[in-house]
């Protein structure tokens, strides 16, 4: 009898799990209650790199003249780009929609939580039912979070998943938060012409990232004419008709037309039922152990209610991991997730991706490392393109040449990081990617600068 394996939450976790187990002879039923495709990737993720890559075409067209070109101009349609958002979305639903019916999957739309260890009772427009499970997989995602001091009202104080697009384009915004997510936002909208502000709780943005990435980022946004409150942390929010006053903690004010909310998220894991099948949780987030696996053993979690990195990425892979241990591949060949190799992009202009273990980490534990940076100013490619900012630096072990981590500040960043990625994961060399005979002219080049 084929396993019983049944998700709840079609995000990417839930939509690779359903893939790989029904392959694998299981009997899948999703059960998701808003879109087929995760709510945080087809309505964060997606429509912000929409949003972001018209805000490039924007500014890549509008400072053409270093390529030649004269009386070229460009500027707005916010209706066509809602329409070219919703688009979009709209054709990645039915695709992976189309490829889980293809494969015999059984799609619930509704919504599901554990009355039991091996039960799931579905609430969907036919009625409430229960479905016996050998393998439950949790993947019910996150929301923004709103505290308390925020009365958010989605027209003037905004959440991410209210401004993708906003109602009305912002004449000036006001970002509470200089996380990824916040300096997307900072980056999407000063392109689009918006005088922005950005409440920066520390004394740099992007405080987990190298403080060399974090300062070209820096100089980028106050060359484009953005405000950077720095060291102020945001206590409250005033909002009347016209606007949107927020009150820093050292006493400072910062007014907007419109201010927006981008200071994490929490899991969606309050109505789940945790409890009826004794699954731990901590702060919200699913207690899981290497094979995602939670208290439970036949009981897993993923994506961004397993409390680990929040990827699309890495929610794909823990999935296709999960259906592969429950359906008992987990010998031989199977490998564990390590979170510390994941490559990650921060999709502003210069894009930002980095991967493995970074410069200033190895320093404070006193690690031994050879750091090589190569600009993009002595690249090629970037000058052919009117683009030379940024840089490729990459970190080895100085005894081994191994390959340890890297980061990217530059055009195609986010494509660029997979080269390095690939050699952090399989243990490559520098001199395997030195030795690699790439395209002239490139912007890859610059990797194999650096690795020289």
């Amino acid at each position: 009898m084929a396993k019983r394996f049944v998700i709840i939450g079609g995000g990417p976790a839930g939509n690779s799990a359903a893939t790989y187990a029904a392959r694998l002879g299981a009997e899948v039923t999703m059960i998701e209650k808003d879109i087929v495709g995760g709510a945080a990737h087809l309505w964060d993720c997606i429509p912000s790199k929409a949003m972001i890559a018209t805000g490039g075409a924007l500014t890549m067209i509008n400072r053409s003249s270093g390529m030649g070109l004269t009386d070229v101009s460009a500027s707005l349609d916010f209706d066509a780009l809602r329409a070219r958002i919703k688009n979009i979305g709209g054709r990645l639903e039915r695709s992976t929609t189309g490829l889980l019916e293809s494969q015999g999957v059984t799609m619930i739309r509704g919504t599901g939580h554990l009355t039991g260890p091996n039960t799931v009772a579905v609430e969907s427009a036919e009625g409430t039912s229960e479905i016996e499970a050998d393998v439950i997989l949790l993947a019910t995602g996150s929301r923004p979070r709103i505290p308390e001091w925020a009365s958010v009202d989605g027209q003037r104080l905004l959440t991410t998943r209210d401004a993708y697009p906003p109602p009305e384009l912002p004449e000036h915004l006001v970002v509470v938060g200089s996380g990824v997510t916040g300096v997307e936002f900072v980056h999407m909208f000063s392109a689009f012409g918006c005088e922005v502000t950005l409440i920066v709780s520390r004394q740099q943005v992007l405080p987990a990232k190298d403080p060399e990435v974090a300062a070209a980022l820096e100089a980028d946004f106050i060359g484009r004419g953005v405000h950077l409150l720095k060291g102020a942390r945001a206590i409250a929010a005033e909002v009347d008709a016209d606007g949107v006053t927020v009150i820093c903690d050292d006493g400072r004010q910062a007014r907007g037309s419109h201010a927006l909310l981008a200071i994490g998220s929490v899991p969606n894991s309050e109505s789940l039922g945790l409890g009826n099948a004794g699954v731990d949780c901590d702060y919200g987030y699913v207690v899981v152990n290497h094979n995602c696996q939670s208290s439970v053993p036949h009981i897993y979690a993923a994506g961004d209610l397993s409390g680990k990195l929040p990827l699309s990425s890495v929610a794909t892979m823990q999935g296709r991991k999960i259906a592969e241990h429950a359906m008992g591949l987990h010998v031989g060949p199977h490998r564990h997730l390590d979170y510390e190799k994941a490559a990650s992009a921060i999709f502003t202009v210069p894009e930002i991706a980095d991967v493995g273990l970074a410069e200033a980490d190895a320093f404070a534990e006193g690690r031994k490392i050879r750091v090589t940076k190569v600009p993009f100013s002595a690249n090629a490619k970037a000058l052919i393109d009117d683009d030379p900012r940024g840089f490729v630096k990459i970190i080895s072990d100085p005894a081994t040449g191994v390959v340890l981590g890297g980061s990217i500040v530059g055009s195609h960043a986010a494509e660029l990081i997979s080269v390095i990625a690939l050699a952090v994961t399989a243990g490559l060399r520098v001199n395997d990617i030195y030795e690699s005979l790439l395209v002239h002219p490139a912007l890859a080049e610059a990797l194999s600068d650096a690795a020289e």
